[in-house]
């Protein structure tokens, strides 16, 4: 069954009838390699680990039985690997949030949890932050010492709250999407809503109306859509949204967001010039 009616849109049918996965008992070498790139993917947020990075001791001793999948998932997220990937350089706020989704398959609910665990990182450090997920009762009745964690909060289970799923769809953005790649960086995505105990929105596809997008653009760019005229030979506007442009005659500060309106004639070198200047494009569509 489909996660929700507009399953295909929101991006979340690969979820809708995946299977947990799980190392069961008189396992085979096949099912130990699926639970290796299950937990390698979950945990490092769908981003590709090279054969260099992969942790060879751990998965040695999870195919010799020595340990169990909720150790194999603690040693993958306290390696120098996770902590390259998404602690250093990363805000601690956003740290959280990603903590949250890798290792219980959720986004914070309240400021309370991010609270709690700025507090315990302050004073204890990063592992036993770490601990403090995978030894949680949350995690144990989830997903036990056997069972991959998944993003449970496309769908109702106990404890889950009623704003979770919108909160659920700041932190992924399709199942193509790793969480290094996404043009919002290393800014937290729930701060604000946390802080003021709100409803997340789920944001619509961006772009066209039908791919993902992060938030829209800030209110001195161009329109969205081309009021009248039109210029070029073939008369075809393209809107380029573009995040992270940096340029003479810009501030030091990175903007959010940028918009500009092109001719068809125009836009693969505009793309480029773009693209030069350091700016991750967003999307590009007719105007």
């Amino acid at each position: 069954m489909a996660i929700t009616a507009a399953a295909s849109r929101l991006g979340t049918s690969a979820f809708s009838n995946a299977p947990r996965v799980e190392l069961r008992p008189n396992w085979s070498e096949e099912d130990v390699e699926t639970v290796i790139r299950a937990v390698y993917r979950q945990v490092l947020g769908n981003d590709y680990v090279m054969e260099s990075e992969r942790l060879v001791s751990a998965e040695s001793l999870l195919r010799n039985g020595k340990i169990s999948v909720r150790e194999f998932v603690r040693a993958v997220a306290k390696s120098e690997l996770y902590k390259e990937k998404f602690f250093y350089g990363s805000f601690q706020t956003r740290v959280i949030e990603l903590n949250y989704k890798h290792l219980l398959g959720r986004p914070p609910y309240n400021e309370t949890e991010v609270i709690f665990h700025l507090d315990l990182y302050e004073n204890e450090g990063f592992d036993a932050d770490i601990d403090s997920y995978i030894d949680s009762q949350e995690y144990t009745d989830a997903f036990g010492d056997s069972v991959v964690p998944y993003y449970r909060d496309f769908e109702f289970h106990p404890g889950q709250v009623s704003v979770s799923f919108g909160r659920m769809f700041r932190l992924y953005r399709g199942y193509a999407s790793s969480d290094r790649s996404q043009v919002e960086g290393t800014m937290s995505r729930l701060a604000r809503d946390l802080a003021t105990n709100a409803p997340t929105t789920v944001i619509p596809p961006s772009g066209s109306d039908t791919a993902f997008a992060y938030y829209a653009a800030s209110a001195d760019v161009p329109p969205r859509a081309c009021l009248g005229g039109s210029f070029g030979q073939s008369g075809r506007v393209y809107r380029i949204e573009v995040s992270g442009i940096r340029q003479p005659g810009y501030p030091g500060v990175r903007r959010s967001s940028t918009a500009f309106l092109v001719p068809y004639e125009q836009l693969s070198s505009k793309m480029q010039q773009l693209q030069r200047t350091g700016a991750r494009i967003v999307s590009v569509k007719p105007a």
